[in-house]
């Protein structure tokens, strides 16, 4: 659930009949290289497949239709080994519907002043090239990302394998299925949406079902699974029996143990990646669904509090293109105000990804103020320290709108022994007045998706594919 394996990249070589064959067969020869030593470089999460030189229009746009046509393929590189007539790249272009990079880069890192000549010239004319690729590229105002630089440099590789990561959670976007539990929470403004709108534009399908649909489920769990499930929760986890007995305590965890279980039958058995959950709406619960929600956002599912799909679905894209690495929901909750340490407080009721942790977690069962159930467990952690990227979306009625900021979390080191939640921290770039303030500001929601893995470059660049307005605050 937390992978997407299977994915490749095609790399287009543009080139033309016009120096011969045996230019072309050193162009080839050349894309091989350079296509086997950038698989072999271990930087790039999916594999590169070179294709047959773009030499002509009918082959290019032979080539971007199968792109389209293979769920495999997850995007485009394109590199101009020569210079490449752009109206033969304009069909093809047109009808390519999945990511492109155009990658200007040569064979050669330098020019080899003693022997160069003219047939090196013609042979390797990739700055030619570019322009006249790049030209064609902006006119039909394709969204493409361009990199620059050697191709054998890391810091090049590395942002062909941070755009691949872009590319893979694009396609897999329109993948992405929210599982409503109840409706959003009653007089809150952020969590609405047009969910039509919102399949249209990122492919996202989001379904209604009511709580008992969920019960239905939870009451099918066999106490053995619950038990199984529960003797791994507790080799993963501390554990502490606060002022419950042992035989309390454990019988509140095995109820998130059957939570979690059914939710997860209900997820996978409808084809669901995302979910969303609302304290509400608990009719035939015991409890709030918590250590059970934190459990399926560490394998991958995207999930969102108070019935906030958007968000959901969000975490789900941000978790495929970071290969669920530091990257979870979480919510804006107090600020600390104190001069030279102002910072905010992340939290939520229960549900803080366990992926941000930075100490084992531990399973604790306290009082949950809202909600009129059970006790509820949970698991209780420090956020882990990096530099990070918070998103938020927001539907203004005419468009969805992106807010992202840049943001520095730490790992708090005053205890907070009557917390019953997990904490994480940051400070918001580039300073708390100026950062807060541009937040509210721009109409960023509390609901967000923070990452520790992810740049602001790749959250634009997706922005940048599906058409979204976006606002950078760093």
């Amino acid at each position: 659930m937390s992978t997407v394996s299977d994915k490749q990249f095609w790399f287009v070589v543009g080139s033309q009949h016009l120096y011969g064959d045996e230019a072309l067969g050193e162009v080839k020869a050349h894309a091989q290289e350079m296509t086997d030593a950038l698989n072999n470089s271990g930087v790039l999460p999916y594999p590169l497949v070179l294709q047959d030189l773009a030499v002509s229009a009918d082959k290019i746009t032979s080539i971007m239709k199968e792109v389209n046509y293979r769920d495999e393929v997850a995007g485009v590189i394109t590199w101009m080994h020569t210079f490449s007539p752009a109206k033969m790249w304009i069909r093809g272009t047109k009808l390519l519907q999945k990511p492109l990079l155009h990658l200007a880069t040569q064979y050669n890192e330098s020019i080899p002043w003693a022997t160069i000549d003219m047939d090196f010239m013609n042979l390797n004319q990739a700055a030619h090239g570019d322009r006249e690729y790049g030209f064609i590229n902006a006119r039909l105002k394709k969204q493409n990302k361009v990199v620059v630089g050697y191709w054998e440099r890391p810091e090049v590789q590395k942002q062909i394998a941070e755009w691949m990561d872009v590319a893979v959670a694009y396609n897999e976007s329109f993948n992405i299925k929210v599982a409503r539990f109840g409706d959003n929470m009653r007089n809150v403004g952020v969590t609405e949406g047009d969910k039509v709108e919102a399949q249209i534009q990122f492919g996202w399908t989001v379904d209604y079902f009511g709580i008992g649909d969920l019960v239905a489920y939870v009451n099918e769990v066999k106490q053995e699974e619950i038990d199984a499930l529960f003797a791994e929760y507790t080799k993963l986890y501390a554990v502490d029996y606060g002022t419950y007995s042992k035989e309390d305590w454990e019988a509140s965890v095995k109820v998130q143990a059957s939570y979690e279980i059914a939710l997860k039958r209900f997820l996978d058995a409808g084809g669901y990646n995302a979910f969303t959950s609302n304290f509400e709406d608990l009719h035939g619960m015991k409890q709030l669904p918590g250590l059970a929600v934190q459990r399926l956002m560490a394998q991958g599912y995207g999930f969102a509090g108070e019935g906030d799909w958007k968000t959901a679905a969000l975490d789900r894209l941000m978790k495929v293109m970071s290969h669920n690495l530091n990257t979870g929901f979480m919510e804006d909750y107090t600020y600390e105000m104190a001069a030279g340490q102002e910072a905010i407080l992340q939290s939520h009721m229960l549900e803080v990804d366990p992926s941000l942790a930075s100490n084992q977690p531990k399973i604790i069962v306290s009082p949950l103020g809202i909600g009129d159930r059970e006790d509820p467990a949970r698991l209780v952690f420090d956020g882990k320290a990096g530099e990070g990227v918070v998103v938020s979306m927001a539907d203004f009625g005419t468009h969805y709108k992106l807010l992202i900021n840049e943001v520095t979390a730490f790992e708090p080191t005053v205890p907070a022994p009557n917390l019953p939640v997990a904490r994480v921290l940051w400070q918001v770039k580039p300073n708390f007045q100026d950062g807060v303030r541009a937040w509210i500001e721009n109409g960023g929601g509390h609901h967000t998706v923070v990452s520790l893995n992810l740049t602001t470059d790749q959250i634009v660049t997706y922005a940048k594919l599906v058409g979204l307005e976006y606002v950078i605050i760093k």
